[in-house]
């Protein structure tokens, strides 16, 4: 999938050591275990700003006056499962004044 090839071309540039020293032949676990820590902090860091990213799109989707099935469907999700998602995001569907998009943390 293009967009696996790109998180990973992205990991894998932003982990890659600005030195480019070659790793002490003594510590190559070491090296390998600081490397795989580094590649789950960007990771991580990558997940939490598409989840920010995602939260972004579904409330804009909502004040253009998609409902919870729409914003599920894109998401490959149940309508209910929108719902838990970004609870509060659509208080009445027929009323576009009352949509409050609620802010969600991670």
């Amino acid at each position: 999938m293009l967009v696996t090839q790109v998180v990973d071309e992205l990991t894998r540039l932003l982990t890659q050591d600005p030195a480019g020293r070659p790793a002490d032949p003594v510590d190559t676990a070491g090296e390998a275990r600081r490397h795989a820590l580094l590649r789950l902090r960007v990771l991580a860091g990558v997940k939490e700003t598409v989840r920010h990213l995602e939260d972004q799109a579904a409330h804009a989707a909502a004040e253009s006056g998609a409902g919870y099935p729409e914003i599920g469907r894109a998401v490959s999700m149940s309508r209910q499962g929108a719902r838990r998602r970004w609870p509060g995001l659509i208080t009445n569907s027929t009323d576009h004044s009352t949509r409050r998009p609620t802010p969600r943390s991670s």
